[in-house]
């Protein structure tokens, strides 16, 4: 029927009909498959999906749409002009139209990792590195919780026992859920920027990047105080797992995952269990060993991922041991001159993102 229509009422050709209600179905098929959907989902922008060399085709510098429209490119990424063009959409907003080109672009060859860069996800911030340097990131946790604080208290200041009179305002309504959409974009731009260093620092090393699997985490959220239990939540540590799996998938890092269990509070030394020397320091009672909480995850993250690996290897004595040592560091101890300092036992430093690492998905043209 949608297709008849199209053709009869608005004259599309057959293939730009097609592929108008090739789209309508996506959409209506991701939302039910979705357990949870909401409302029927509805159109917001004026976009169409294009099939290259049958609906569109680049020509100099014009768009040709199959029926004979004709589009002047005003400027385009040309980045990625020597690969073979894929679907598109054609997307109309604030006057102009904007073709999103997907490029067909050969992963990089795989490569076999010399050793293994630990993740430790905490509240406060994320450990990454090995038994010869770790880096560590600070959260968004507070940022987010700011504004998460920001809309309780709007929701406490024009509530009453028997009546919530932020429910019947909408100007308060729809600041509340500002606030709560503002805490949640915080979250999801630290995850994908954090994902995004942790795999680009995996691969300039050539390791391979081991994490966690924190699956079920949520169950045991829930027997810890409130105020830890809302910031963990909000840190939700399933979207920083999803996109550093992304990420490792776009720039064809080898990925491991190993069992949480005991990863901060065994000895990475010698296996027994570590006890509290301070704030957030352990130390183990049969072998001495000393370190911070986070270290010693990682530590432990790295050996279970050596073990994955199929290599027998303890972490404490790695730094003896040149093949997990970065090619600017093979032979000292010193971290490279281009990187952070390397620290141990909770040292804390940075990281710099080289910018000519970041890769784009798609070219833009502007019509």
């Amino acid at each position: 029927m949608l297709y008849s229509t199209l053709k009869e009422k608005f004259s599309l050709p057959s293939k730009l009909a097609q592929d108008c209600y090739r789209e309508a179905l996506t959409i209506a098929k991701s939302w039910l498959r979705n357990k949870n959907r909401g409302k029927i989902p509805t159109v917001k922008t004026l976009r169409i999906w294009l099939v290259h060399g049958y609906s569109y085709r680049v020509r100099g510098e014009h768009v040709e749409l199959i029926g004979g429209l004709k589009l002047k490119v005003i400027g385009w990424n040309r980045r990625y002009d020597g690969y073979p063009n894929g679907d598109t959409r054609l997307v109309y907003g604030d006057g102009k139209l904007i073709l999103h080109i997907s490029k067909r672009v050969p992963k990089p060859a795989k490569y076999n990792p010399r050793c293994v860069l630990a993740v430790d996800i905490n509240e406060k911030h994320i450990a990454v590195g090995n038994s010869v340097f770790e880096y560590r990131f600070e959260t968004a946790i507070e940022k987010a919780l700011r504004y998460r604080h920001l809309a309780e208290r709007l929701q406490k200041k024009y509530s009453s026992p028997g009546y919530n009179a932020w429910l019947r305002r909408r100007g308060i309504r729809e600041r509340i859920k500002y606030f709560h959409r503002k805490a949640r974009s915080i979250v999801e731009d630290w995850a994908k920027k954090t994902s995004h260093k942790i795999v680009v620092l995996t691969k300039q090393y050539l390791y391979t990047v081991a994490r966690e699997n924190l699956t079920g985490l949520v169950e045991s959220l829930r027997k810890l105080p409130k105020d830890h239990r809302v910031a963990l939540m909000i840190l939700s540590y399933r979207k920083l797992e999803f996109w550093i799996d992304w990420q490792a998938e776009k720039h064809v890092v080898p990925l491991i995952t190993v069992e949480p269990k005991g990863t901060s509070s065994i000895c990475p030394k010698c296996s027994n269990k570590m006890r509290e020397n301070g704030y957030r320091l352990l130390r183990c009672p049969a072998c001495g060993f000393e370190a911070d909480r986070d270290t010693v995850a990682v530590l432990n993250i790295e050996k279970r991922a050596l073990l994955e690996m199929g290599v027998a290897s303890d972490p404490p004595d790695c730094p003896a041991d040149d093949r997990c040592r970065p090619e600017s560091m093979r032979g000292t101890s010193e971290p490279p001159k281009e990187s952070p300092r390397s620290f141990r036992a909770g040292r804390r430093s940075g990281i710099r993102q080289d910018p000519t690492l970041n890769q784009l998905t798609y070219t833009r043209k502007h019509l």
